[in-house]
């Protein structure tokens, strides 16, 4: 069960992109249809855990998390809506790179030789992905690509945050993710309107309420699923099992036209895909070394 929970919520991510796509053409833009997302699972753990707010308020460090895992989620969810879904994806996890780099920033932790591995192989898929066709230095080539980069970044620091601060209460710790989906898109959003960048949001009409609705209730059981696996999972099975987002949105994308998977970009995705296996592997050993020692 805590398997079929982390690949059900690798599924509803992966997929994400074709409805938020749906969404913009309607009139609702990404940014928009991630504020209306994250309601849902803000009120609910505002209502069920109201004590929580005392403690993410009195937390500076919180608020850390709240503006990592709001500009991670409009990012991933503005790139996939925007542009090449293949190549969003694997640009976004790009995460382990900048995850080693924080951690040593952050937590202090040592270089390893396996970090260094991943490292030059995530910097190497990089390159891959982000080569011009007739050559010259790698680099994000649309807004979508930034998107997908920033995204992926931001996820890091999240992940990071959240193992620094794994002494604050799971609740608080989850209002500050779900309220920066709602507070970071939607400051955003709002700026982006009032400049004429985006328009305000609408709907051709009332019936599209009814799959927005489906659409946030999905991403509040993902994120249940995701605790629920997480917490009943060594970490390294539940980093292995969450990459099946990649082919999950890669595949979905090919086939429905989001997206195209040419040589360059499959080489590049396949390091950038062997970094992410190094770092479960390099927690595995880690984990391991500590029971040991224990």
């Amino acid at each position: 069960m805590p398997v079929l929970a982390l690949m059900f919520n690798a599924l509803v991510w992966g997929l994400s992109w074709w409805p938020f796509r749906q969404f913009s053409e309607a009139g609702l833009h990404p940014l928009w249809t991630t504020v209306t997302l994250y309601i849902l699972s803000l009120l609910v753990i505002s209502l069920s855990q109201w004590r929580a707010w005392r403690e993410f308020l009195s937390t500076p460090t919180l608020w850390m998390i709240m503006l990592a895992a709001g500009v991670t989620n409009t990012a991933f969810n503005w790139g996939v809506a925007l542009g090449d879904v293949v190549r969003v994806v694997l640009l976004f996890y790009l995460m382990p790179l900048w995850a080693v780099l924080l951690a040593r920033l952050i937590l202090g932790e040592r270089l390893t030789a396996l970090a260094g591995l991943r490292m030059a192989l995530a910097l190497g898929g990089a390159a891959f992905v982000l080569a011009p066709e007739g050559g010259g230095l790698p680099w994000p080539s649309s807004l979508a690509d930034g998107l997908g980069l920033l995204g992926g970044f931001t996820f890091a620091l999240n992940n990071v945050m959240l193992r620094r601060e794994a002494h604050r209460g799971a609740h608080a710790r989850a209002l500050a993710m779900f309220s920066g989906g709602v507070l970071v898109a939607g400051l955003s959003a709002s700026l982006m309107a009032g400049a004429g960048l985006v328009s305000w949001p609408s709907l051709p009409g009332p019936i599209w309420l009814l799959p927005l609705v489906g659409m946030a209730v999905l991403f509040f059981l993902s994120n249940l699923s995701l605790q629920y696996g997480a917490g009943r999972l060594p970490a390294n099975v539940t980093a292995i099992v969450m990459l099946t987002e990649v082919p999950v949105a890669a595949i979905s994308a090919i086939w429905l036209g989001g997206g195209h998977l040419d040589l360059k970009t499959g080489v590049g995705g396949a390091c950038i895909l062997a970094a992410a296996l190094l770092a479960t592997l390099e927690r595995h050993k880690n984990a391991s070394a500590a029971t040991i020692e224990s």
